[in-house]
């Protein structure tokens, strides 16, 4: 397997496994309740600050402005900004440092991932707010990415170069470590061993993790909310309806779902639809539970889970497919070899059901990665691309829907679920926030950080529309017949 950048014992608890940085200067003391519960910061020490303290409220003023969104506190008391709900709280000049040496949405995840920079709220107030699916999102993690607006619009003026060399002369001009989180992936972008290496990076972090974050449905994709309080098993279970629906699913008929997670697709499926399936996935830790999952059902001879790449099936043809969650991981250049390989897997007749972020946008601009703010940047400069989903990239859905018919597929049916995605992602993030300690003790402080940021991150991007998700149902034809009797009449699935 493409060798990766993670610490060699594999063999410790995983929260060894992802060690915190050394001690930072006169930290403000942490809060212990995760989202909740600011600390409080020592007031300014008697008779003003030292240099390195007058150079980093410079600094801080000059990247937020005097009346940024959320105020921010630095580690000596000074405060940026009016007292609200949420601060910011600048724990040490290394997360100054950090924004200097790569500035933008990098420099800031390096930040808070390490501990340099906190979130808190005022007890009470989470990252999530109230409701079913987040409800109104107020107050920690998502009131503080408002700030992520100042860091895009952060140009160098003598002013900030001035207060910037200051401030790099008092700390050292070496720049700091990157979290032990970060990781940069080694080989040829999208062979199977690096693909293997990317899916590992964000899957095998344990099964007890995603259980904390997901609920009881374990299924890891936008769910499908008939209102905000439904609850997030029941959505997922809608959507795991909807799908079903569109493909037509029938007694008898062969399943092949690729990306299959853990299970929790195949397992409705031959559960009300009496099909058999098989479930690819190349994260082992995804396989071993989907299989204990299929073998507490009593489904054996009905579900086969496969640790396989999709360039590996062989077995068709199968009448039909989907595809969750899965085409965010191909990569553009990949995307033909995607759609030929699942041609070639369905039977003349079958249905695909393809279901995947994308973009808005030119669809000529190339290949791109998310980033905290929504709109995309080059592969390998955003933070999601070096924390969460190492070469993931994001496709208009034009572009989509035209690569998959060059490879002899007819669309007959696209819906956006934008909206479900920010619900979805907000009860993710209530679940991770609800019980943080936990998530500590099973993945390490930073692990968790990475997840927070990125999930309410993506929730703004869905919200805003920077984001997009689309269902997109294809079938292969079989000479001129569809498989469709005409007009195919779908639940609209408008989010509540």
């Amino acid at each position: 397997m493409t060798d990766v950048a993670r610490p060699a014992d594999e063999s410790a608890p995983r929260a060894a496994r992802f060690p915190r940085p050394h001690p930072v200067p006169a930290p403000v003391p942490r809060p212990t309740g995760g989202a909740d519960g600011p600390p409080a910061p020592p007031p300014p020490a008697a008779g003003g600050r030292d240099g390195l303290g007058r150079a980093a409220a410079r600094l801080l003023r000059l990247i937020v402005g005097e009346d940024p969104p959320v105020p921010v506190r630095l580690w000596d008391g000074t405060l940026v900004g009016r007292p609200g709900p949420t601060t910011v709280v600048v724990r040490s000049p290394e997360a100054l440092r950090r924004v200097l040496f790569m500035p933008g949405e990098v420099g800031f995840a390096r930040a808070y991932v390490a501990g340099d920079i906190d979130v808190v709220a005022t007890p009470g107030r989470t990252g999530a707010g109230s409701g079913g699916a987040g409800g109104s999102g107020s107050g920690g993690i998502f009131d503080a990415l408002a700030l992520r607006e100042r860091l895009s619009q952060l140009h160098l003026t003598p002013a900030l170069a001035r207060a910037a060399l200051a401030l790099a002369r008092a700390g050292g001009l070496r720049p700091p470590a990157p979290p032990p989180e970060e990781i940069r992936l080694r080989g040829r972008r999208h062979s199977p061993d690096r693909d293997a290496a990317a899916i590992s990076h964000h899957y095998d972090v344990g099964n007890d993790f995603y259980r904390l974050v997901l609920g009881e449905a374990m299924t890891y994709s936008c769910a499908v909310w008939a209102d905000p309080g439904v609850g997030l098993a029941a959505a997922q279970d809608a959507k795991h309806d909807l799908i079903a629906l569109k493909l037509g699913l029938r007694p008898g008929m062969r399943l092949l779902d690729v990306g299959c997670g853990w299970g929790s697709l195949l397992l409705r499926a031959v559960r009300r639809h009496g099909v058999h399936g098989v479930g690819v996935t190349i994260s082992r830790e995804q396989a071993e539970l989907a299989r204990r999952r299929v073998r507490a059902a009593g489904l054996e001879g009905q579900i086969e889970i496969r640790v396989q790449d999709y360039r590996e099936v062989r077995d068709g043809p199968f009448d039909a497919i989907s595809s969750v969650g899965m085409v965010e991981h191909v990569g553009r250049a990949m995307l033909p070899t995607y759609f030929a390989d699942l041609h070639r897997l369905l039977r003349p007749g079958g249905r695909l059901l393809n279901h995947g972020i994308s973009r808005p946008g030119d669809p000529d601009h190339g290949r791109v990665a998310p980033r905290l703010r929504g709109a995309p940047l080059p592969g390998g400069r955003s933070f999601v691309d070096r924390f969460v989903f190492p070469d993931g990239e994001l496709h208009e859905i034009g572009t989509m829907v035209s690569l998959m018919q060059a490879q002899g597929f007819e669309a007959r049916h696209v819906e956006s679920l934008r909206e479900h995605y920010g619900l979805t992602l907000r009860a993710w993030v209530a679940n991770l926030e609800r019980d943080w300690e936990r998530a500590v003790s099973l993945v390490g402080e930073g692990r968790a950080r990475v997840w927070r940021l990125y999930m309410a991150a993506c929730a703004l991007g869905f919200e805003g529309g920077q984001i997009q998700i689309h269902q997109v149902l294809a079938v292969r034809p079989d000479g001129a017949c569809s498989g469709f009797a005409g007009r195919e009449d779908y639940p609209i699935a408008a989010a509540g």
